[in-house]
């Protein structure tokens, strides 16, 4: 069990957009492992592979809800080939905004193409938490946080208080 560090806003390798995996290997696997067992540590229910500091289009997700049994999906080279008009609204939170939410108008369902975790070709139709679980972490991979929907002052908002949270715990952890 590997638990990784999770970066957070503002970290500049939270912008970078994923490159493609060409191979599905050990390595994509073990990756997916360790992103599982930060994603449940954390906890949250959905982590792109960019939030740990690895550029490649590689997600996780489980949506599962207790005391359902955990039900991981994984989705390797993730593409959105459909939304719907019709669009629905969450409170979106990330571990990379830590204890940061906001209401995110998103479409409501849509269709993904992806490899799962053999590297075999996937199509999945996805709606309500899972359709917008699955945008908010294809958004990861391309540089986009949930906070880029919000208006200049919500998001300059929540920019601040990220930065006042991470003055304070730097400061808790020099004072002993």
């Amino acid at each position: 069990m590997t638990i990784r560090q999770i970066l957070t806003e503002p970290d500049p390798q939270l912008r970078i957009k994923s490159k493609p995996i060409q191979k599905v290997d050990a390595d994509i696997k073990k990756l997916m492992k360790d992103m599982l067992d930060t994603m449940y540590a954390a906890p949250g229910i959905g982590l792109a592979a960019v939030q740990i500091g690895v550029h490649k289009r590689v997600i996780v997700i489980d949506t599962a809800k207790e005391p359902e049994p955990n039900n991981p999906m994984y989705f390797i080279n993730p593409e959105i080939v459909w939304t719907s008009q019709t669009k629905c609204t969450f409170e979106e939170g990330c571990l990379s905004l830590p204890k940061q939410f906001a209401e995110i108008e998103r479409p409501e369902k849509c269709h993904v193409k992806y490899l799962d975790q053999n590297g075999k070709e996937q199509f999945l139709k996805a709606e309500g938490l899972l359709a917008t679980c699955i945008q908010h972490e294809i958004d990861h991979l391309n540089g986009i946080l949930f906070i880029d929907y919000l208006s200049k002052l919500k998001k300059s908002f929540i920019l601040k208080k990220l930065l006042k949270a991470k003055k304070e715990d730097v400061s808790d952890h020099i004072n002993f």
